[in-house]
């Protein structure tokens, strides 16, 4: 039995430590008290110490908060107790702001490459704690770690490997900024026609995106991409989607994220992406009229602009 240390007591990360438990020992770590009773198996709420003393990590902290978490709390933490290479799975999402990292890039100025894989595809917390099928992609250049994780799994949870982290990156993050445009479509009453050709677009433009990155066209088309954007634009199991929805009802982004109680990352990736894009000459509409309508624009003026 492997011993498994998930960090980030978040939806997500215990999501990943109840479906981890099946088959492994699992030690979580998170800053706040968890209520960890309703898995079939025990999920272990540990230190930070105890936690790295497992074999594999599972890294489920908030984009926005992961380069200082990483650089102040868990690398120095790590020095000190470990001896052996890291073996990480990272199940955050989304694009720093202001620098335009990837997560891939803030996890390898701490670590290197092969000791890196990436979690990616259609996936809510809520329906891996009732162990509904679900298939995932696990990008890495360590084919072989990847392999290893995916044999971590449950049953439940089919995993396929993939060596395109850009392009599994560029669709968690972009998805989720997609998501709050669904949201703010259905929201408005737009109707099916207008939500099929803005998600329609919205793969495109993600597409466009992670092309000019190095990404790959396959990927997007895949699981990581047009899964899990058509899964989270049109569900209220997305904290991203009812973001949009609150925005159609003219309330401040202020007021969604507090009434939401957790992070939305599709908030902060949109204004990354956004500075990414006219940084780089990149065309993306659609994130750039959420990025508008998130700082105060009225929905209806987006949709006129998107519709010339």
């Amino acid at each position: 039995m492997k011993k498994i240390g998930v960090f980030g007591g978040g939806s997500w990360g215990r999501a990943l430590a109840f479906a981890l438990s099946f088959h492994n020992e699992v030690r979580i770590c998170s800053r706040r008290s968890l209520n960890l009773s309703s898995g079939k198996y025990p999920v272990i709420q540990a230190s930070l110490e105890d936690v790295l003393e497992c074999d594999y990590y599972v890294v489920a902290i908030a984009s926005f908060a992961l380069r200082g978490w990483l650089g102040d709390v868990f690398l120095p933490t790590f020095l000190k107790s470990s001896t052996h290479e890291p073996k990480i799975l990272c199940a955050s999402k989304g694009v720093e702001e202001d620098s335009g990292a990837f997560v891939s890039d803030i996890f390898q100025h701490f670590f290197p490459s092969l000791s890196l894989c990436f979690l990616s595809g259609p996936s809510f917390a809520a329906e891996i704690m009732q162990e509904l099928p679900c298939a995932l992609v696990i990008n890495s250049l360590n084919i072989p770690l990847a392999r290893e994780f995916r044999e971590l799994m449950p049953s439940f949870i089919k995993a396929y490997v993939s060596s395109d982290i850009v392009g599994g990156e560029v669709a968690g993050a972009y998805k989720n900024v997609i998501a709050i445009a669904g949201g703010i479509s259905d929201g408005l009453g737009l109707g099916n026609n207008a939500k099929s050709s803005l998600l329609a677009r919205g793969l495109i433009e993600m597409c466009r995106f992670g092309e000019h990155f190095g990404a790959k066209m396959e990927t997007f088309l895949g699981l990581s991409g047009a899964g899990d954007l058509f899964l989270t634009s049109s569900s209220t199991l997305s904290r991203n989607y009812r973001v949009g929805l609150g925005l159609s009802r003219g309330e401040k982004i202020e007021k969604i994220l507090k009434d939401l109680g957790e992070v939305a990352e599709g908030v902060r990736s949109a204004r990354a992406i956004s500075q990414i894009s006219q940084k780089e000459g990149i065309y993306t509409p659609i994130v750039t009229e959420v990025q508008k309508i998130i700082e105060g624009k009225n929905p209806l003026e987006s949709l006129k602009a998107l519709m010339k």
